[in-house]
């Protein structure tokens, strides 16, 4: 019998791409968060560029400078973020900028708050780095429980925040992340705020919590923005002792990201950005289809603020229901053990799927 190691033992596929990969031909697949548009021609020209100059080896570990230039410029004129070039690093992913956070500012034993439910990755990677995972429950209109989280902060070493939220599509208020960001600064816990659907906002405004507070490392991607999940682009920006860690970690997991997409992402970051609007109308529109399409099958659930998920309280047997009818999506509780009465709809697919969708579960949802 071959020995495994306990760390790796103690985590589970994801449940997004378990039932993503069981799905038919047949079948409206409603499960990834992945936009089905395809990226901006300005940005796979600029990709296409940087091929044609032969841009196709190692850059620096932390990213080529012009693109560090760029985010940093982001990350003032958007989010009042006064990071420098040297304090951000370019990551293959969103995924990878968390991991390495995680593995840089965990240690065996320590507690970790995130919310329950919450994105599948940030309890694997903590428990990776043998961290304790401490969740925070939700209201019952899919947000955070401050009373609950205030009281869990003593003594934590990390405190995972998500807004807009995957898989819930919630969007805290900008009182409520400096509420919950100047807690833990009291408290003395570090915040690592996960913003990558910070530009998929439809009804409410986006707050960066490390406007609030300096101990705070902020992650970030071009995939969901800019429809780039396959260029694998992500970046990780917070105090300089937290990225020279963060630095060596990502050293000898990954070296770089991609070159090429490294230029596609300046592209993506100092040019047209009518795309992204334009993506974010759509979102809007597909949402208010698939809630309209619950509400008039009896379905009531909080109207998604952002991100491309409805989080509907389904139950377990009318969410097995709607997936034997032909609609796949991930059931609640690979997000966490409160989530197990919901199903997780993605709707970064096309209204004529998703009105198709709807026509599918009627028989099995109306009431």
């Amino acid at each position: 019998m071959k020995k495994i190691s306990a760390r790796a033992q103690a985590i589970e596929m994801s449940g997004i791409r378990k039932f993503f990969q069981a799905a038919k031909p047949d079948s409206i697949n409603m499960t990834l968060g992945q936009p089905d548009f395809v990226t901006p021609d300005h940005i796979r020209n600029a990709a296409i560029k940087a091929i044609e100059e032969g841009k196709t080896g190692y850059t620096f570990n932390a990213g080529i400078p012009e693109l560090r230039e760029a985010l940093s410029d982001k990350f003032k004129n958007e989010n009042n973020l006064h990071y420098s070039p040297e304090q951000i690093i370019v990551t293959a992913g969103a995924g990878e900028a968390l991991f390495i956070a995680i593995q840089s500012i965990v240690d065996p034993g320590d507690r970790v708050l995130l919310t329950d439910p919450g994105f599948v990755s940030y309890e694997a990677c903590i428990q990776l780095a043998g961290g304790k995972p401490d969740f925070v429950p939700l209201t019952k209109d899919l947000h955070i429980q401050e009373d609950i989280l205030r009281e869990k902060l003593e003594g934590a070493r990390l405190l995972i925040l998500n807004s807009p939220c995957n898989p819930t599509g919630t969007v805290e208020s900008k009182e409520k992340i400096r509420s919950i960001t100047e807690a833990a600064m009291d408290t003395g816990v570090t915040v690592l705020s996960d913003e990558v659907y910070e530009h998929i906002i439809y009804d409410a405004v986006h707050a960066s919590a490390g406007t609030f507070g300096e101990d705070v490392i902020t992650v970030n991607a071009a995939s969901k923005t800019y429809a780039m999940t396959g260029w694998r682009l992500g970046f990780i920006a917070g105090p300089p002792e937290y990225m020279e860690q963060c630095l060596k970690v990502h050293q000898y997991c990954q070296t770089c990201a991609t070159s090429i997409s490294q230029y596609a992402g300046i592209a993506a970051y100092t040019g047209d950005q009518s795309c992204v609007k334009m993506m974010r109308d759509e979102y809007k529109a597909r949402r208010d289809i698939l809630v309209s399409g619950f509400h008039d099958m009896g379905v009531k659930f909080p109207e998604p603020q952002g991100a491309f998920y409805a989080f509907v309280p389904l139950g377990k047997e009318r969410t097995q229901k709607v997936m034997d009818a032909g609609v796949i999506v991930v059931p609640g509780d690979a997000f966490g053990p409160s989530g197990a009465e919901y199903a997780r709809f993605s709707y970064a697919t096309s209204r004529e799927n998703i009105m198709a969708a709807i026509e599918r579960m009627r028989p099995v949802l109306e009431v």
